[in-house]
Protein backbone atom coordinates (compact mmCIF):
# COMPACT_ATOMS: atom_id res chain seq x y z
CA UNK A 1 0.00 0.00 0.00
CA UNK A 2 1.43 3.36 -1.02
CA UNK A 3 1.85 5.72 1.93
CA UNK A 4 2.63 9.39 2.33
CA UNK A 5 6.16 9.69 3.75
CA UNK A 6 7.96 12.83 4.93
CA UNK A 7 11.70 12.79 5.64
CA UNK A 8 13.41 15.84 7.12
CA UNK A 9 16.98 16.49 5.98
CA UNK A 10 16.25 14.20 3.05
CA UNK A 11 18.29 15.69 0.23
CA UNK A 12 21.61 14.09 1.16
CA UNK A 13 23.29 11.34 3.17
CA UNK A 14 21.16 9.02 5.24
CA UNK A 15 17.98 10.96 4.60
CA UNK A 16 18.40 10.67 0.85
CA UNK A 17 19.11 6.94 1.08
CA UNK A 18 15.92 6.49 3.11
CA UNK A 19 13.93 8.54 0.60
CA UNK A 20 15.16 6.49 -2.33
CA UNK A 21 14.52 3.18 -0.55
CA UNK A 22 10.96 4.10 0.37
CA UNK A 23 10.21 5.58 -3.04
CA UNK A 24 11.42 2.31 -4.58
CA UNK A 25 8.81 0.54 -2.43
CA UNK A 26 6.11 2.66 -4.06
CA UNK A 27 5.57 5.14 -1.25
CA UNK A 28 4.81 8.79 -1.98
CA UNK A 29 7.90 10.49 -0.59
CA UNK A 30 8.59 14.14 0.17
CA UNK A 31 11.93 15.33 1.51
CA UNK A 32 12.31 18.36 3.71
CA UNK A 33 15.38 20.52 3.14
CA UNK A 34 16.56 23.99 4.02
CA UNK A 35 19.33 24.35 1.42
CA UNK A 36 20.88 22.50 -1.48
CA UNK A 37 19.40 20.80 -4.51
CA UNK A 38 16.60 18.27 -4.54
CA UNK A 39 17.67 15.05 -6.31
CA UNK A 40 15.80 14.27 -9.50
CA UNK A 41 12.70 12.16 -9.08
CA UNK A 42 11.95 13.23 -5.51
CA UNK A 43 9.53 15.85 -4.22
CA UNK A 44 11.33 18.54 -2.25
CA UNK A 45 9.70 20.78 0.36
CA UNK A 46 11.46 23.64 2.07
CA UNK A 47 11.48 22.93 5.80
CA UNK A 48 13.55 24.84 8.33
CA UNK A 49 13.02 22.75 11.45
CA UNK A 50 14.15 25.60 13.71
CA UNK A 51 11.16 27.67 12.57
CA UNK A 52 7.65 26.64 13.61
CA UNK A 53 5.95 28.41 10.70
CA UNK A 54 8.27 26.75 8.20
CA UNK A 55 7.43 23.34 9.67
CA UNK A 56 3.70 24.07 9.48
CA UNK A 57 4.03 25.26 5.89
CA UNK A 58 5.99 22.15 4.94
CA UNK A 59 3.36 19.80 6.36
CA UNK A 60 0.59 21.73 4.61
CA UNK A 61 2.47 21.47 1.30
CA UNK A 62 3.12 17.75 1.71
CA UNK A 63 -0.49 17.10 2.67
CA UNK A 64 -1.81 18.99 -0.35
CA UNK A 65 0.53 17.15 -2.73
CA UNK A 66 0.40 13.56 -1.47
CA UNK A 67 -1.80 13.33 1.62
CA UNK A 68 -0.94 13.85 5.28
CA UNK A 69 2.24 12.00 6.26
CA UNK A 70 1.61 8.49 7.53
CA UNK A 71 5.34 7.97 8.06
CA UNK A 72 7.70 10.59 9.50
CA UNK A 73 11.47 10.12 9.47
CA UNK A 74 13.03 12.87 11.60
CA UNK A 75 16.54 12.97 10.19
CA UNK A 76 17.54 16.65 10.03
CA UNK A 77 20.56 17.37 12.20
CA UNK A 78 23.78 19.36 12.42
CA UNK A 79 27.12 19.37 14.24
CA UNK A 80 28.92 22.42 15.60
CA UNK A 81 31.89 20.90 17.39
CA UNK A 82 33.97 22.65 20.04
CA UNK A 83 35.48 21.80 23.39
CA UNK A 84 33.17 22.80 26.23
CA UNK A 85 35.30 25.68 27.52
CA UNK A 86 35.50 27.10 23.99
CA UNK A 87 31.81 26.60 23.20
CA UNK A 88 29.59 29.66 23.48
CA UNK A 89 25.87 29.62 24.18
CA UNK A 90 24.95 30.29 20.57
CA UNK A 91 26.87 27.23 19.35
CA UNK A 92 25.22 25.00 21.95
CA UNK A 93 21.77 26.42 21.26
CA UNK A 94 22.05 26.07 17.47
CA UNK A 95 22.58 22.32 17.76
CA UNK A 96 19.89 21.99 20.43
CA UNK A 97 17.36 23.90 18.33
CA UNK A 98 17.95 21.81 15.22
CA UNK A 99 18.57 18.33 16.62
CA UNK A 100 16.10 18.30 19.51
CA UNK A 101 13.59 21.11 19.24
CA UNK A 102 13.44 20.52 15.48
CA UNK A 103 12.41 16.91 16.10
CA UNK A 104 9.84 18.09 18.64
CA UNK A 105 8.31 20.49 16.10
CA UNK A 106 8.14 18.00 13.25
CA UNK A 107 6.84 15.10 15.35
CA UNK A 108 4.16 17.29 16.89
CA UNK A 109 2.97 18.32 13.44
CA UNK A 110 2.90 14.75 12.17
CA UNK A 111 1.28 13.24 15.26
CA UNK A 112 -1.81 15.45 15.11
CA UNK A 113 -2.99 13.74 11.92
CA UNK A 114 -1.76 10.28 12.89
CA UNK A 115 -3.79 10.41 16.11
CA UNK A 116 -6.96 11.13 14.16
CA UNK A 117 -6.25 8.24 11.78
CA UNK A 118 -5.18 5.91 14.61
CA UNK A 119 -2.09 4.74 12.77
CA UNK A 120 1.38 5.94 11.84
CA UNK A 121 5.11 5.33 11.98
CA UNK A 122 7.66 7.74 13.47
CA UNK A 123 11.39 7.02 13.22
CA UNK A 124 13.97 9.31 14.81
CA UNK A 125 17.63 9.40 13.76
CA UNK A 126 20.00 9.50 16.71
CA UNK A 127 23.68 8.50 16.90
CA UNK A 128 25.56 5.60 18.47
CA UNK A 129 28.48 7.95 19.08
CA UNK A 130 26.16 10.29 20.92
CA UNK A 131 25.59 7.57 23.51
CA UNK A 132 29.29 6.79 23.76
CA UNK A 133 30.32 10.42 24.01
CA UNK A 134 32.90 12.20 21.91
CA UNK A 135 35.29 15.05 22.75
CA UNK A 136 34.12 18.34 21.31
CA UNK A 137 30.54 17.12 20.91
CA UNK A 138 28.85 17.83 24.23
CA UNK A 139 26.11 19.70 22.37
CA UNK A 140 25.59 17.02 19.70
CA UNK A 141 25.71 14.09 22.16
CA UNK A 142 23.29 15.81 24.52
CA UNK A 143 20.69 16.17 21.76
CA UNK A 144 21.10 12.68 20.34
CA UNK A 145 20.79 10.93 23.69
CA UNK A 146 17.81 13.11 24.61
CA UNK A 147 15.96 11.68 21.61
CA UNK A 148 15.79 8.28 23.32
CA UNK A 149 13.77 9.61 26.24
CA UNK A 150 11.68 11.62 23.81
CA UNK A 151 10.94 8.53 21.69
CA UNK A 152 10.11 6.29 24.63
CA UNK A 153 7.80 8.86 26.21
CA UNK A 154 6.05 9.28 22.87
CA UNK A 155 5.71 5.50 22.53
CA UNK A 156 3.55 5.60 25.67
CA UNK A 157 1.55 8.61 24.51
CA UNK A 158 0.88 7.43 20.96
CA UNK A 159 0.84 3.66 21.33
CA UNK A 160 -2.85 3.44 22.31
CA UNK A 161 -3.68 4.96 18.89
CA UNK A 162 -1.63 2.43 16.93
CA UNK A 163 1.32 4.76 16.29
CA UNK A 164 4.84 3.43 16.76
CA UNK A 165 7.85 5.56 17.67
CA UNK A 166 11.35 4.14 17.30
CA UNK A 167 14.93 5.35 17.13
CA UNK A 168 17.82 4.39 14.87
CA UNK A 169 21.35 5.15 16.09
CA UNK A 170 23.93 5.00 13.27
CA UNK A 171 27.62 4.56 13.99
CA UNK A 172 30.29 5.77 11.57
CA UNK A 173 28.51 6.05 8.24
CA UNK A 174 30.13 7.21 5.01
CA UNK A 175 28.48 10.61 4.58
CA UNK A 176 29.69 14.18 4.23
CA UNK A 177 29.34 14.58 8.01
CA UNK A 178 31.89 11.84 8.77
CA UNK A 179 34.26 13.11 6.08
CA UNK A 180 35.22 15.79 8.61
CA UNK A 181 36.71 13.18 10.97
CA UNK A 182 40.50 13.13 11.20
CA UNK A 183 42.37 10.00 10.15
CA UNK A 184 43.31 9.41 13.79
CA UNK A 185 39.71 9.71 14.96
CA UNK A 186 38.57 7.33 12.23
CA UNK A 187 41.19 4.74 13.21
CA UNK A 188 40.23 5.01 16.87
CA UNK A 189 36.55 4.61 16.06
CA UNK A 190 37.15 1.61 13.81
CA UNK A 191 38.97 -0.08 16.69
CA UNK A 192 35.73 0.32 18.67
CA UNK A 193 33.68 -1.18 15.83
CA UNK A 194 33.59 -5.00 15.83
CA UNK A 195 32.97 -5.17 12.07
CA UNK A 196 35.95 -2.87 11.54
CA UNK A 197 34.51 -0.74 8.76
CA UNK A 198 32.26 2.27 8.23
CA UNK A 199 28.68 1.64 7.23
CA UNK A 200 26.79 2.93 4.24
CA UNK A 201 23.76 5.20 4.19
CA UNK A 202 21.87 2.39 2.48
CA UNK A 203 22.50 0.08 5.45
CA UNK A 204 20.95 2.64 7.79
CA UNK A 205 18.08 3.15 5.37
CA UNK A 206 17.29 -0.57 5.51
CA UNK A 207 16.78 -0.32 9.28
CA UNK A 208 14.60 2.77 8.98
CA UNK A 209 12.59 1.15 6.20
CA UNK A 210 11.90 -1.88 8.39
CA UNK A 211 10.82 0.15 11.44
CA UNK A 212 8.50 2.16 9.19
CA UNK A 213 6.97 -0.97 7.67
CA UNK A 214 3.81 -2.89 8.52
CA UNK A 215 6.04 -5.78 9.60
CA UNK A 216 7.28 -3.67 12.53
CA UNK A 217 3.80 -3.04 13.88
CA UNK A 218 4.60 -4.56 17.29
CA UNK A 219 7.86 -2.66 17.78
CA UNK A 220 7.79 0.69 19.57
CA UNK A 221 10.11 2.51 21.95
CA UNK A 222 13.07 0.60 20.48
CA UNK A 223 16.59 1.93 19.92
CA UNK A 224 18.31 0.15 17.05
CA UNK A 225 22.07 0.76 16.68
CA UNK A 226 23.31 0.44 13.10
CA UNK A 227 27.03 0.76 13.59
CA UNK A 228 28.81 -2.51 12.99
CA UNK A 229 28.67 -3.28 16.71
CA UNK A 230 29.60 0.13 18.07
CA UNK A 231 26.90 1.30 20.43
CA UNK A 232 25.63 -2.18 21.24
CA UNK A 233 23.55 -2.11 24.38
CA UNK A 234 21.83 1.22 23.74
Amino acid sequence: MSRSVFITGGNRGIGLAVARAMAADGDRVAIGHRAGEVPEGLRGVHCEVTDQQSVENAFAEVTAAQGAPEVLVANAGITRDALLLRMDDATFDEVLDTNLRGVFRTVRAAASHMLAERRGRIVLLSSALGFLGSPGQTNYAATKTALLGFARSLAWELGPRGITVNLVAPGIIETDMTEKLSDRRMRDTMRMTPLGRPGSAEEVAAAVRFLASEDAGYITGAALPVGGGIGMGI
